[in-house]
């Protein structure tokens, strides 16, 4: 089967409705430097951004819903802001960052002086992930994303981190870790996988994703 064929299946395992959110805007990423498994503060916008998914979820959530979150403060903070009616926000490990090893807290300018061919014209964008000296695998990252999702036993909202939404979203549509890359990242929204449907949340509701390769 071709890499294209693998990230364009459309095959949904069943897990129950998952609500997956990436954490509002950090220092860091404002600087543009890798957090990984270190941590910065919320800006005023990243604090908005979980204002914001706040309300989106409000549309949809129900009371069955389950909380779960990042022990990384950006992540739990997040969470903590998007609560609608302070519910307990399960705290789990496997929702960390990638660890970015001896490029934590480096741009992708000094990433990029390292390592140039990750960067060339023609290779995948974010394919410096997983690639520095130390740094965590995205099969690593596949593999307790899994592992989560295996563990629910009711709707849940899942509050993470850019990469690790990625991934832990190519396990719940059955995708190829490798093709998290074609997937749709951005703070201060809500992506959903429910009723074999894969979408977003926005201001005016349900918005159907695509399937990469497609």
């Amino acid at each position: 089967m071709s890499e294209e064929s693998k990230c364009s299946e459309k095959i949904l395992p069943r897990y129950p409705d998952l609500f997956i959110l990436r954490h509002g805007e950090t220092e860091w990423n404002l600087a543009g430097r890798m957090q990984g498994h270190l941590d910065s503060a919320l800006t005023e916008l990243g604090r908005e951004q979980a204002r914001r998914q706040g309300r989106l979820l409000s549309q949809v959530v129900i009371e069955t819903c389950e909380w779960f979150s990042s022990p990384q403060g950006r992540a739990f903070n997040t969470a903590r802001i998007a609560a609608p009616h302070g519910q307990h926000i399960e705290q789990d490990i496997r929702l960390k960052e990638i660890g970015m090893g001896d490029w934590t807290g480096l741009t992708r300018l000094e990433i990029g002086k390292e390592r140039p061919d990750l960067f060339e014209e023609g290779v995948a964008a974010l394919s410096y992930y997983g690639q520095g000296p130390g740094s965590e695998s995205i099969d690593s990252v596949a593999e307790r994303a899994r592992d989560f999702l295996s563990s629910l036993q009711a709707p849940a909202v899942i509050v993470t981190h850019g990469i690790t939404s990625r991934v832990l979203r190519c396990v719940a549509l059955d995708l190829e870790p490798s093709c998290f890359a074609e997937l749709n990242g951005g703070q201060g929204i809500v992506y959903a996988i429910r009723n074999g449907e894969y979408g977003a949340l926005d201001d005016d509701g349900w918005r159907s994703e695509a399937f990469p390769g497609i």
